[in-house]
């Protein structure tokens, strides 16, 4: 265990934070992130549309304009937003608006054989929402690569005397070009199906996730990387896009995905934060020990909107001893809502667009399932969570109160 720990620390984990302040990969959360107010919005109109859909009120707004207008146009932001950031990030500030046209353009060329195809010409194309998302991403990562190559390159001497804005137009004009008559190549003249080829390649990833290893898998890496102290977002550029696709699926074709957000943040598993630990945060609050004790309490407000930093730096992150019971919930915890939704059928799967983690639970789980079995499929995931945590944490308690003892003598 000790030769585990030490890899883990000294080899593993540098490793990963290496990973995760990569410009390119902090580039991709944070453009995501950015998005946040469209998707909460997005999930706002969709909880609007509940009356009108479930009750049939008549002349009741048809709320599922605007959600098309937020959530639909994600990948098409996205693709903006990406080599936006990134040239920012490289401090070529002056082509950020550029890249980010680019990438736009780059990606409707991209997209336009296949809404062709489908005969949805206009807005309303599943390719500028979360079906998209990967396309989008690609096409940004593409125009964000050209753009940089060309970053530093000028037409003009440095001692030119022509104005800097009409050098900076021109110098622009290369890389653009490039970009857009490649991508025109490829669609237009050769036929290559990107879009398809693309889909392809990632979408599997979304059938890896949505069977019961793959949603193990998925809930196991977010609590081992957080158990190391690095953050969960770094798997965003990943599962972000497969979870909005999913559960934008549930909510507007009636399809039954159970590995979203909203059943991961909202709904069932991560109450109090990655790694259910808002029973922890309570048996620190309540502990013979001073210093758990004034740190569970400390905690306590903040676990309750599922913010749990103060708590998992403070007693989870490298400590062997609460390390373990973490990874037994990502495996444990994921299992029993897989059964209990998807074998039995005892509680529903979200089908609301619902991105608001910190909604307390279990007002969440009320919202997005809207049944008392899904309430009651939490509460069992909670109770199981606390008979993992309470056994290790006994032991750390009693750890700190020798080290609380032998420093009052």
């Amino acid at each position: 265990m000790n030769k585990l720990m030490e890899w883990l620390k000294n080899d593993f984990s540098p490793k990963m934070n290496k990973v995760n302040n990569n410009v390119w990969i902090v580039t991709l959360k944070d453009s995501v992130m950015q998005l946040l107010p469209f998707i909460l919005l997005g999930s706002v109109f969709c909880l609007l549309t509940i009356p009108g859909d479930v009750y049939q009120i008549k002349n009741y707004p048809n709320f599922w304009v605007p959600f098309g207008w937020t959530m639909g146009m994600l990948s098409l932001l996205v693709s903006f937003l990406i080599p936006f950031n990134l040239m920012e990030k490289k401090k070529l500030r002056k082509q950020r608006f550029i890249a980010g046209c680019t990438s736009m353009i780059t990606f409707l060329i991209i997209v336009t054989p296949q809404v062709v195809k489908d005969g949805t010409v206009g807005f309303t194309h599943n390719s500028l929402g979360t079906g998209g998302m990967f396309v989008a991403i690609i096409a940004a990562l593409f125009t964000g690569y050209i753009m940089s190559l060309f970053g530093k390159f000028s037409f003009f001497k440095e001692d030119s005397v022509i104005p800097d804005f009409v050098r900076s137009w021109f110098d622009s004009m290369l890389p653009i070009g490039i970009t857009l008559v490649m991508a025109w190549v490829l669609v237009d003249i050769v036929h290559v199906e990107i879009y398809n080829i693309i889909l392809n390649i990632f979408m599997p990833l979304a059938g890896v996730v949505e069977t019961p290893w793959g949603f193990m898998l998925i809930i196991f890496l977010y609590c081992f990387l957080y158990s190391m102290g690095i953050s969960s977002w770094v798997l965003t550029p990943v599962t972000k896009p497969i979870f909005l696709a999913a559960i934008t699926a549930n909510a507007t074709l009636g399809a039954h995905n159970l590995v979203t957000s909203e059943t991961i943040f909202s709904a069932y598993l991560f109450v109090g934060g990655v790694g259910c630990t808002l029973p922890l945060v309570i048996m620190h609050a309540f502990s013979k020990s001073a210093k758990l004790k004034a740190l569970g309490r400390a905690c306590f407000v903040p676990s309750i909107f599922n913010i749990n930093e103060p708590i998992v730096f403070g007693s989870v992150v490298w400590n062997p001893l609460m390390m373990l019971p973490m990874w037994l919930i990502g495996l444990i915890l994921p299992a029993i809502v897989w059964g209990g939704t998807k074998v039995i059928h005892f509680a529903s799967i979200p089908k609301v667009v619902f991105d608001m983690w910190y909604a307390p639970f279990p007002i969440s789980t009320w919202i997005t399932t809207g049944a008392i079995t899904g309430i009651i499929l939490m509460l069992i995931c909670v109770t199981v969570s606390t008979l993992i945590w309470y056994p290790f944490f006994k032991t750390y308690e009693k750890q700190e109160l020798e080290k609380e003892l032998a420093q009052n003598k």
